[in-house]
């Protein structure tokens, strides 16, 4: 089995480091105007208000990392990306995770973004790894990799693996080390296929065996479509936690999952003494 490798993300004055032998990290998923009406009528208006408070709520919640996403039908993304990346500076210092697809829109984020940027997101497509790639090298940023490439998103977990391995091996061709990619194994709904969830937790022990690599994902894809999600994205992050996943994309505010990563480092010997449970609970408790 491969080392455990250590991921760095941070603001100007903020560190993140990611690491097995650390707790969780969380990366808040709300700031993204898909399905949310409120957040998506205020960015077509160049207000940023919600984007504050969710930033703020996130960070209280939890969250270590801010997901950033501009993806406004219609409009020009980069101007956007830019301001609302300015607008989270105001009111946090926590490290952001910019999330685009648009490459002018990445490179003016990264060009104002103070710190080591974690970029989301790049896959084993020739295109994204010949225009993303180059990206990550110059800005000195850290990026998720998707375990997908020219032929779509592979059925098995040996095949993502494989993916995986390809991206590791660009990367570190261009002088891009490994600890500097987060592999997303995609967890793909289960409302689809019921084999999904271990399929990416399958993949997510593949890779960190081989490769020692840190793993993330957009857990709460899991359930879409299906009833009661948080419990389902509950029981799945904490499973994933066991196989290797260290820094999942999901809501913070969603109490079933904040309590399931916290229990799961406890059981996985992360959390000495159980003293950020207790601190939780006691934090939890005064709210009630």
């Amino acid at each position: 089995m491969s080392e455990n490798l250590k991921t760095i993300v941070s603001s100007e004055t903020k560190t993140v480091e990611i690491h097995r032998s650390n707790p969780t990290v969380i990366i808040g998923e709300r700031i993204n105007p898909t399905g949310r009406k409120a957040l998506l009528a205020e960015l077509k208006e160049g207000k940023y208000d919600i984007v504050k408070r969710d930033a703020i709520a996130q960070i209280e919640a939890g969250a270590s990392i801010i997901d950033v996403n501009a993806g406004v039908p219609g409009a020009d993304e980069e101007p956007i990306l830019r301001d609302m990346i300015h607008a989270i500076m105001e009111v946090t210092d926590a490290p952001l995770c910019i999330d685009t697809a648009d490459s002018k829109a990445l490179e003016t984020a990264l060009s104002v973004y103070k710190g080591k940027a974690l970029i989301n997101s790049v896959n084993g497509e020739e295109e994204h790894l010949e225009s993303l790639l180059p990206l990550v090298k110059e800005y000195d940023a850290t990026v998720i990799a998707l375990c997908m490439d020219d032929d779509g998103i592979p059925a098995t977990a040996e095949e993502r693996f494989k993916v995986a391995a390809k991206m590791i091996e660009r990367a570190g061709k261009l002088g891009i080390s490994a600890d500097r990619l987060l592999i997303d194994p995609l967890a793909l709904t289960m409302g689809s296929d019921h084999t999904a969830g271990m399929i990416a937790i399958d993949t997510i022990r593949l890779v960190v065996q081989e490769f020692g690599v840190n793993i993330t994902m957009g857990a709460s894809n899991i359930s879409f479509g299906m009833p009661n999600r948080p419990v389902i994205n509950a029981t799945f992050i904490a499973m994933a936690i066991l196989a290797g996943l260290t820094c999942p994309i999901t809501n913070p505010l969603e109490e079933e999952v904040n309590l399931a990563i916290q229990a799961a480092d406890m059981v996985m010997g992360r959390d000495e003494f159980g003293m950020n449970w207790i601190k939780s609970f006691r934090a939890r408790s005064k709210e009630s």
